[in-house]
């Protein structure tokens, strides 16, 4: 098999399972082998029952004592019963199993692997495995590879067709020169496949995930480098002379712009009036108030007689930003249109017109402005707000709308400027380090899951206040292979604990993008009390009423993006709070998370990450969501992407070489 041939072709893949792996976004042998497993497993020695602490995986063995006992709360079925060995007693709970009441047997020995959870006061193993002596037996200290999955598709399916792939694939030659692996200390890239699926030992895989983490820094540098060569500071068409509306608008608003954000607009006024095309970056801490600073740039363009464009990664968010838009802007005679993907084929059509005769001065909008059918009169200016979730190819197709108009990328994510300048390459930087006055600092804590009964109390509290909440949940929902918090199974969890009255909402990347948005609106709407989320939430929406954030399995996600999930609390006049709710709560977790307890600065966070995550913390841990690497993450790989920018700027090698088939992450 070739790399880019279909999966249809790997033994065991049929049509139903191909369209599961789709589902994944598989769709060539290629594309397989580079779908990384999530995290790994590694099994442990049986421990007795006695040594089981809140918030560790353990295997243990013993002999149920109780008879099996159904109940259900909500939409939940609840199994409980009590297992003991020679040194203690412990409760196991298994949720939503109810085929288990025919299966379990009181005086059996069974060997179970699970977490162990304190729920009001009592240890129990919460949805543990059973496992036979032979499976035990076989899996002593080895790592198992864990696949995100979709539902139909089971983790050993996709193991199984992995191993066929790789026994049946005839791999090209290594792409990067033997000069190149030797300099950087490089395994060759068919090895570091097989050790990323099938890893030996820990080692072993790191060695794998340095190859594959270094290639795909490389890609995304050497089209980075292309774009570089190819601007090589363009001549701007666009005359920008008239700067009075700057201070007309500062005059307007209720508060003065910070230091940072004076610097921000020098900065654009100075790009503007060199002659030359923009392509700047305005990197800010979350709250830093960087959208002020697009505003006034597109309504700089637009008084020179031109138009611009904002593109954001959600509805919610566009209409949020059109609402603030309107506010700031409209008596100033400045049209504001928008453009987003549930408005009908009637609202798109009548809008398209509008932009191409130039009845609007500038556009809000989502994806939906970089379709075809959108046609500008005459586009000066580009703002991509949230960068990370935008790629280079999504910025240039909204910029090819115009004749070379000015690009201004705005990013919440707070990387240390030499990682910045390192990763934005093709950009100028500016950064916004001063958060505007009378803006509260959150208060952040870092607990156990034993602080839950104190910290729904509280939230209810909130609540009862007029104020909103958000909890994060790691999965949508629950796992056969990870042990950790989900939304679906939390929700259902929450609406029987909690008073009645309280409004309580799921939202998960699952969800249809009009449901997420319906929840959103509910949210910002204030006709949701408590939403349950996954990381969805981490962009696309300002909610200055939500007080409260709790996140479960804290442990699970990378310290920038925890800071990044904050965020969306602490955006009004009263005070915010924070839970970082532990799962494990280690002595190196605690550590870990402590820094976001002591410090709401994105960018002293961000170095934090860098000093406190090794190349050896990747299992288990959430990678930053700073671009949409497969498995790079820009701090605990930032000494392999120094390594790979060099590497770039030295060795010229196609676009199609070096992407084995995968298609490059830009």
């Amino acid at each position: 098999m070739e790399l880019n041939d279909s999966i249809i072709n790997i033994k065991g893949i049929g049509e139903k399972s191909e369209k599961l792996f789709n589902k994944l976004g598989i769709s060539t042998v290629g594309e397989l082998l580079c779908y990384y497993p999530r995290e790994y497993e590694i099994f442990r020695q049986i421990e007795p029952i006695s040594g089981v602490a809140e918030g560790r995986t353990v295997i243990v063995e013993g002999s149920i004592v109780s008879k099996p006992r159904a109940s259900r709360h909500g939409n939940l079925k609840i199994i409980e019963c009590d297992i003991k060995d020679s040194t203690g007693l412990l409760r196991v709970v298994w949720f939503n199993m109810p085929f288990l009441m025919k299966t379990l047997h009181m005086g059996t020995k069974y060997i179970l692997r699970g977490t162990a959870v304190n729920k009001n006061g009592i240890l129990r193993l919460q949805q543990p495995k059973i496992i036979s002596m032979k499976e035990y037996a076989n899996s002593i200290n080895k790592l198992f590879p864990i696949y995100s999955l979709t539902a139909g598709m089971t983790n050993n399916t996709i193991l199984k067709a992995v191993k066929n792939c790789f026994d049946n694939t005839d791999f090209e030659k290594d792409i990067l020169p033997a000069a190149i692996r030797k300099k950087y200390d490089l395994i060759m890239w068919k090895k570091a496949i097989q050790s990323i699926h099938f890893p030996k030992d820990k080692e072993e895989c790191i060695k794998a995930r340095k190859r594959l983490v270094f290639d795909e820094f490389f890609s995304f540098f050497t089209m980075m480098n292309r774009l570089k060569k190819e601007r090589n500071k363009e001549k701007s068409i666009f005359e920008i002379s008239d700067m009075y509306i700057i201070e007309e608008i500062k005059a307007v608003l209720s508060y003065t712009l910070t230091e940072g954000q004076d610097a921000a607009v020098s900065d654009i006024i100075n790009d503007m009036e060199s002659g030359y095309v923009m392509n700047r970056l305005i990197q800010g801490d979350v709250g830093s108030g960087k959208t002020i600073v697009a505003v006034i740039a597109l309504a700089l363009v637009v008084k020179n007689g031109y138009q611009g464009a904002i593109m954001v990664p959600t509805e919610v968010l566009a209409k949020q930003h059109y609402q603030s838009f309107c506010e700031v802007l409209g008596e100033f005679g400045i049209r504001i249109g928008m453009l987003i993907g549930s408005m009908t084929a009637a609202q798109k059509k009548k809008e398209y017109k509008k932009i191409e005769d130039g009845e609007i001065d500038i556009v809000v909008g989502t994806h939906a402005l970089i379709q075809e059918k959108v046609s500008f009169k005459d586009l000066a200016l580009v703002v991509t707000d949230e960068q990370h979730r935008f790629g280079v190819r999504q910025r240039e197709a909204l910029s090819s709308k115009g004749r070379e108009p000015h690009m201004l990328v705005m990013s919440a994510t707070p990387i240390p400027r030499t990682l910045a300048i390192i990763l934005y390459g093709d950009l100028d930087v500016s950064v916004i380090n001063v958060m505007p006055k009378g803006r509260l600092p959150i208060k952040n804590c870092v607990v156990g899951t034993n602080y839950r009964p104190q910290a729904y109390r509280f939230m209810e509290k909130e609540i009862a206040a007029g104020h909103q909440v958000y909890i994060i949940c790691p999965m949508v929902e629950e796992s056969e292979n990870m042990e950790a918090e989900n939304v679906t199974d939390y929700t259902n969890m929450l609406e029987t604990t909690l008073a009645p009255s309280i409004r309580i909402k799921a939202l998960h990347g699952k969800m249809k993008a009009s449901l997420k948005n319906e929840i959103m609106e509910q949210f910002a709407a204030h006709e949701i009390d408590i939403l349950v989320s996954t990381t969805v939430i981490e962009v696309g929406i300002n909610v200055p009423n939500a007080t409260v954030m709790m996140i479960e399995n804290a442990e699970r996600f990378g310290l920038a993006q925890l800071h990044q999930l904050r965020g969306r609390v602490g955006r009004g006049d009263s005070q915010s709070y924070c839970i970082f709710m532990a799962g494990n709560p280690s002595k190196e977790t605690m550590k870990r998370l402590r820094v976001l307890e002591d410090s709401n600065d994105g960018f002293f966070v961000a170095k934090q990450d860098l000093k406190l995550r090794g190349p050896g913390d990747f299992f288990g841990i959430r990678q930053s969501g700073e671009l949409d690497f497969a498995l790079a993450d820009i701090y605990q790989d930032a000494e392999i992407m120094k390594m790979a920018n060099e590497a770039a700027k030295e060795c010229e090698i196609s676009l199609k070489d070096c992407n084995y088939g995968k298609k490059i992450v830009i």
